[in-house]
């Protein structure tokens, strides 16, 4: 490429700069405070867990869900009142025991 031309432009008209290998913008950072955003609903589920000594897998296979399921469940993430009724059978409890797991219905007013 001559010294004198110029860089190619885009197509709304401003140019492209090349950028040097390693120029990217640093990603941000995540951190706890990332999960106390609105719309998680803090649940005993962890403890009812860990007291019944059960590994989130455990609790995942007894209940038909995913670990994944289960680790959301657990941050206070909402789900699903089928997810909730799978959750309280595998930890043993009757389906009357939910708001004492899972705390009031946030969809109730």
């Amino acid at each position: 490429m001559p010294a004198d031309s110029k860089p190619p432009r885009e197509p709304g008209g401003s140019a492209v700069e090349p950028q040097a290998v390693g120029d990217a913008a640093p990603k941000p950072k995540r951190t706890s405070k990332a999960k106390a955003k609105a719309g998680m609903f803090p649940n005993n589920v962890r403890k009812l867990r860990q007291a019944a000594m059960m590994s989130k897998a455990e609790l995942a296979r007894r209940a038909g869900l995913s670990p994944l399921t289960i680790d959301r469940v657990e941050a206070g993430c909402p789900s699903r009142m089928d997810t909730k009724r799978k959750i309280l059978e595998a930890l043993g409890l009757p389906p009357s025991a939910r708001e004492e797991v899972f705390g009031p219905d946030p969809d109730q007013g």
